[in-house]
C-alpha cells in the first residue's frame, strides 16, 4: 500500500473515532467535576476531609425510650387476665365438706379461666380477684373467704399462663409464635433464644418491640453486647425481627456493578469498595471515586459552611486513594442508605480505547485497499 493510501486511512480512522463516542462505563472525572454548582450545574462538589467525614456520619437512630429501659421485671408467677388457675381445696371436716361429697376431703377446682376483668369465680367464696396477685396472694385470698364458712381450709393454687400473659414474635425469627412470659422468658433476649434465635445475618437483624403505641427498635448484635438493652417483657409485647434494608449502588470501574445491600450496621467507603470487589485493576481511577447523595438541608450546611441552603442538595464526595491520607478518608467516611459509589476510568484507558479503534480501524481499511488493488 502506498504511502498516500495510508495516510489516506489513517485520516479516515481519526475521523471514524472523533465523530463516534468511545464506549466507557459512565462520565469522565472531568465531566463529573464539571456538573458542580460553581460550574452552573446542581451539585456541590466536596472534597471528602476527617470533617466532612465527621458531618456526614449520620446514622439511622435505634434504641429504646425510658418507659421500656426502666420497666421492671414481672414477676415469674404473676397472674393475668387469660391465665389459667387451678386450685385444690383440702377441707378439715369428715361430713358434709363444703365442695365436694360426703366424705370427700379433698376438691379440685381446674381450669379455672381469669376472665377480662381479672376476676375468678370460687363456689361459696364468689368472685376474687386473681390478675395482678401471685398464686400465694390468690391462695390467702380464696382462704379468707372460705374459712368463714369450712373450719381451718388448706388451699393449694397454681397458675398455666395463658393469652394474657403471652407476647408474639414474627418476622424472620426462627420460629414464628405465641409465647408465655415464664420465670425464664421474662427478658427480651431470652424471649428471642426461646423462639430459636433470627433467620438472618446477626450483623444485619433489627429487633423491633411495639408496646402498645409505643415502637422502639435496635441492632440484633447491641442486645446481645449491651445488657441494658435486654429489657423486660410485657404481657401483649410484639417482637418483629427485620433484616435491614438498607442498599448502595456501585457503578464504573469497580469489581462489580449493582445494587448491594449493607452486610453490616455501619459501612465505610473503604468496606463498600471491597464489598464490590475493590477498583478494576486495569480501568479504575484511584484519583475519582465519587459517592452521589442527596443530602439534607441540615447536614448540606454544616459540610459546606453555608447557612442560605434550602431543602435537599445534591453532593458528590470525592475520594482520591492516592493521596498519603486518601485510604484513612475512605476508612472514615461512612456510606448512606441510596449511596451511589461511582469511580471513573483511568485516562489512559480512554486512550488505549482510542488506539485500539484507530488501529483496528486502519486494519480495517488496509484490507480492504488490498482487496481491492489485488497487484500492489
Amino acid at each position: 500500500m502506498s504511502y498516500t493510501v495510508k495516510a489516506v486511512v489513517l485520516l479516515t480512522a481519526l475521523s471514524v473515532v472523533a465523530s463516534c463516542g468511545l464506549p466507557r462505563s459512565g462520565p469522565t472525572k472531568s465531566q463529573v467535576l464539571s456538573g458542580s454548582v460553581e460550574a452552573r450545574g446542581d451539585a456541590h462538589i466536596v472534597p471528602v476531609t476527617p470533617a466532612v467525614s465527621a458531618a456526614t456520619a449520620v446514622q439511622p437512630r435505634f434504641g429504646f425510650s425510658d418507659s421500656f429501659r426502666n420497666a421492671a421485671l414481672v414477676g415469674a408467677d404473676t397472674i393475668s387476665t387469660g391465665d389459667t388457675i387451678n386450685v385444690t381445696v383440702f377441707e378439715n371436716v369428715k361430713d358434709e365438706p363444703l365442695l365436694g361429697n360426703t366424705g370427700q376431703r379433698v376438691s379440685g377446682l381446674s381450669e379455672l379461666q381469669v376472665d377480662g376483668q381479672g376476676y375468678i369465680f370460687i363456689p361459696y367464696a364468689g368472685r376474687i380477684k386473681a390478675a395482678g396477685q401471685t398464686p400465694e396472694g390468690l391462695r390467702q385470698a380464696i382462704t379468707r373467704q372460705l374459712e368463714l364458712q369450712t373450719p381451718d381450709p388448706q388451699i393449694s393454687v397454681s397458675r398455666i399462663a395463658g393469652g394474657g400473659s403471652t407476647v408474639s414474635i414474627s418476622g424472620q425469627a426462627a420460629s414464628n409464635g405465641v409465647y408465655p412470659i415464664e420465670s425464664s422468658t421474662r427478658t427480651l433476649a431470652t424471649m428471642l433464644a426461646k423462639s430459636g434465635g433470627v433467620t438472618v445475618d446477626p450483623a444485619v437483624a433489627i429487633v423491633r418491640v411495639t408496646r402498645g403505641a409505643h415502637t422502639g427498635r435496635i441492632w440484633l448484635k447491641d442486645l446481645y453486647e449491651n445488657p441494658a438493652l435486654d429489657i423486660a417483657l410485657r404481657p401483649g409485647d410484639k417482637i418483629m425481627i427485620e433484616e435491614d434494608s438498607r442498599k448502595f449502588m456501585a457503578l464504573g470501574a469497580t469489581g462489580t456493578q449493582s445494587t448491594v445491600p449493607f452486610e453490616s450496621a455501619t459501612l465505610s467507603a473503604l468496606e463498600a469498595i471491597a464489598t464490590v470487589g475493590g477498583l478494576s485493576t486495569m480501568a479504575a481511577d484511584p484519583k475519582g471515586v465519587f459517592i452521589l447523595r442527596d443530602e439534607s438541608e441540615e447536614i448540606a450546611r454544616a459540610v459546606l459552611g453555608r447557612s442560605d441552603l434550602i431543602g435537599d442538595q445534591r453532593i458528590v464526595y470525592v475520594l482520591d486513594l492516592t493521596e498519603p491520607t486518601g485510604l484513612f478518608e475512605a476508612r472514615d467516611f461512612q456510606i448512606r442508605d441510596g449511596d451511589t459509589l461511582y469511580v471513573t476510568e483511568a485516562p489512559y484507558v480512554q486512550w488505549q480505547k482510542t488506539l485500539g479503534a484507530i488501529t483496528g480501524s486502519t486494519a480495517v481499511a488496509s484490507n480492504l485497499a488490498n482487496t481491492a488493488n489485488p497487484g500492489n
